[in-house]
């Protein structure tokens, strides 16, 4: 088993092409269109299911029970709600996410056969006229409305130009790489592991590593909303690893500067045997790690299990600080992720009994240390 990094360069680029592409959850489909086109490249078969989620196949030794990698491409976003009478639009928020980081943010109207633009500013924006009642504004979306950048002044001005209840916004991510290695972004939740997944996968590929067991990759396109990846595992998948985004804050164990494994979330603990499988890996092969709870936080795996998927899950994470909001992670933190992801490609099934889903024998069940 070799350690291998993902190319920075490739990963820098996959990823800022992803972040220019809008995704707010209901509103994938050319991220879904560009991630295909990356695995085209690679010569990687896939299948799309109805509402555009991505199973990608890489083969292996064996295909007698198969395991997963996921990462999401959809992202927070925001709907409008209303047409205002002073022409501005009352909105609502795509996915769990504070109108605090809204506020000030350039976004995009997508209305029936026309985009526009505009600006996200609190009811109450101008210091000249409201001077100290700016600061006393509740936080709350009902404080805030969106500015149209078009010569309108009342609802139905907002009517005649196509702007409708329901149209999706999206939000400018403000992407910035410095010099010392951070990326700052909205939306590295969960673009930055799509392009380290994208990433290792080209470097398996070129590099014609062989897999013990058939991997499949999984692109999901409404984690932020809850279904994730519900629709597209099938039977076969025995265990399933999720990549996402781990709040690096205070109180927190997560790594900013290493690749994270998280012991559980608000759903409850991750398979206990895959989980410090994974630690194991980190621990022989030098990669730098650390372990994890996170208390409000839900992931791929939450759904997966939720459908009535009987698999083994579990959660690494990319550190990332100010998670749901004006993001930041550090190159390092994608390259550990791509360390560890390179190793467990090659590592044998965490249970070879796992290939068969029912068993009549308690010799089946693992040992846990006590």
């Amino acid at each position: 088993m070799k350690k291998f990094a993902p190319d920075m360069d490739y990963v820098r680029k996959t990823l800022c092409e992803l972040l220019e592409i809008p995704s707010p959850a209901g509103f994938t489909d050319e991220a879904v269109r560009y991630t295909c086109e990356q695995l085209e490249a690679l010569g990687i078969p896939f299948e799309i299911t109805r509402r555009g989620a991505i199973r990608a196949d890489m083969k292996g030794k064996s295909s007698s029970h198969d395991r997963a990698i996921v990462a999401h491409l959809d992202t927070l976003g925001a709907m409008v709600s209303g047409l205002k009478d002073n022409g501005r639009l009352r909105i609502s928020p795509i996915g769990t996410w504070s109108s605090r980081f809204a506020e000030g943010a350039h976004a995009t109207i997508y209305g029936d056969n026309a985009h526009f633009e505009g600006t996200i500013l609190p009811i109450k924006a101008a210091g000249h006229t409201f001077n100290t009642e700016i600061d006393e504004l509740p936080v709350s979306w009902d404080t805030v409305e969106l500015r149209v950048d078009h010569p309108v002044y009342n609802a139905k001005d907002l009517e005649e130009i196509g702007i409708n209840v329901g149209d999706i916004i999206s939000i400018n991510p403000g992407t910035r790489m410095t010099d010392t290695g951070f990326i700052c972004s909205r939306y590295l939740d969960d673009k930055a592991g799509v392009a380290v997944l994208l990433a290792m996968a080209r470097e398996a590929v070129q590099s014609k590593i062989e897999l013990p067991m058939d991997c499949h990759l999984l692109f999901t396109i409404s984690e932020e909303v809850g279904s994730g990846a519900s629709a597209v595992l099938h039977g076969d998948v025995a265990e399933m690893l999720t990549i996402d985004a781990g709040p690096s804050a205070p109180g927190q164990n997560t790594d900013e500067f290493g690749v994270t494994v998280c012991m559980k979330d608000s759903t409850g603990p991750f398979d206990f045997h895959l989980t410090h499988k994974l630690l194991r890996l980190c621990e022989a092969h030098d990669i730098r790690h650390k372990r994890d709870v996170f208390r409000y936080y839900r992931c791929d795996s939450a759904s997966a299990i939720e459908a009535g998927n009987d698999i083994r899950t579990a959660l690494v994470c990319f550190g990332t600080d100010a998670t749901h909001g004006f993001e930041r992670c550090h190159e390092n933190s994608l390259i550990a992720l791509g360390e560890l992801l390179s190793v467990y490609l090659q590592s044998d099934p965490t249970f070879d009994s796992d290939r068969d889903a029912l068993h009549d024998s308690v010799s089946n069940i693992p040992s846990l240390p006590v």
